[in-house]
């Protein structure tokens, strides 16, 4: 597959909320990075995926996208977010490399401040632009992203438990942390 394809893959699973085909255009060494999650790498990046498409019919979200060349594309995310269903609109340009057909590289820019005026309303507003309203939405998606590795780990030691301890003690301590 040409890179314009994986691309054009990628982002079709995107919108129709279909993580697993989406993160299979990952490499197992991806490196992803964006203004509210910073930098993750392998696992995390899957799991990142896997959470924000997790909530796609209760936030509406709905993505429309292009790809613009073999390593860049642009996509709008339309969604409402927390509790208050404030309505977003999240205009993003994203750069890829790619290795061994897959991407290595995905790094996505978009401005949080104006991602903060309207995800968090006046607050984001007049604070949005601060190093420490942007520290506290990192630390905030760091947290709900430890959250979903963490129910990934439980829910492998119930399957290991059902099975075998032994095998959950021999293979547990192993394979928890490769999970995120």
């Amino acid at each position: 597959m040409q890179t314009k394809e994986i691309l054009h893959t990628f982002y079709t699973a995107f919108s129709k909320g279909d993580a697993t085909t989406m993160t299979s255009c990952y490499h197992d060494d991806v490196v992803f990075e964006d203004p509210a999650f910073g930098k993750l790498t392998g696992k995390r990046a899957v799991a990142m995926w896997e959470m924000l498409l997790s909530k796609k019919e209760e936030s509406e979200l709905s993505i429309t996208f292009k790809v613009v060349d073999n390593k860049h594309a642009e996509w709008v995310a339309n969604y409402k977010y927390g509790p208050q269903k404030r309505p977003v609109i999240n205009k993003v340009k994203a750069s890829f490399e790619f290795l061994d057909g897959k991407i290595i590289q995905h790094t996505d820019n978009f401005s949080l401040w104006k991602w903060s005026q309207q995800a968090l309303g006046a607050s984001g507003l007049v604070l949005g632009w601060s190093t420490f309203v942007k520290k506290k939405i990192r630390e905030k998606t760091a947290s709900l992203l430890q959250i979903i590795c963490l129910s990934k780990r439980t829910d492998l030691v119930k399957r290991l438990t059902n099975h075998s301890n032994k095998f959950q003690i021999e293979l547990g301590y192993y394979a928890l942390p490769l999970l995120c």
